[in-house]
């Protein structure tokens, strides 16, 4: 049997959170092998083997792509568009980590395809957790075909409604 590498994408800007997701990812043997880039631009470079990581393989077995919502150059929902609208990479689990839980921006994500839209906790105990979870069940828990091949119907422009609960 060949072994395969887990790999997990990680798109976050700020320096402490990056730390505490790696650590708590290794702290819970979640995955050997976690890929960092910091802004939109990058994650979508990296996800498409373009510019620096053009000499990467593609397509890869990235098992998780964790997205901050806040980003530099691109934010997390527009990175989130071009991951799902694209065969290649719309069948990785992609897991919004933010500081808002504006709901607006929770629709946009599942309209988009978001597997899951998820809250940083404040507390280090609660974010190592919350991580500890999220990777587990994504990256051994899930389950998920050898291929995926999805077939969109003609693109539409979606309309997106809120409706505040009462």
């Amino acid at each position: 049997m060949r072994y395969r590498e887990i790999e997990i994408l990680l798109v976050e800007d700020n320096p402490d959170d990056e730390f505490l997701v790696v650590r708590a990812l290794r702290k819970h043997n979640v995955s050997n092998r976690i890929h960092v880039v910091r802004d939109g631009e990058e994650a979508l470079d990296f996800l498409f083997c373009r510019g620096k990581y053009e000499q990467r393989d593609c397509p890869h077995d990235l098992k998780l792509i964790l997205l901050d919502l806040k980003l530099p150059k691109l934010d997390g929902l527009e990175v989130l568009a071009e991951i799902k609208k694209d065969e290649r990479t719309r069948g990785i689990p992609t897991v919004l980590l933010t500081s808002s839980n504006m709901q607006e921006e929770m629709l946009r994500a599942y309209v988009d395809g978001a597997n899951s839209f998820l809250k940083k906790p404040v507390d280090f105990d609660q974010f190592d957790e919350l991580i500890r979870h999220v990777g587990y069940y994504w990256v051994h828990l899930n389950q998920k075909p050898d291929a995926i091949t999805l077939v969109a119907d003609e693109p539409e422009e979606r309309e997106l409604t809120f409706a505040a609960s009462v």
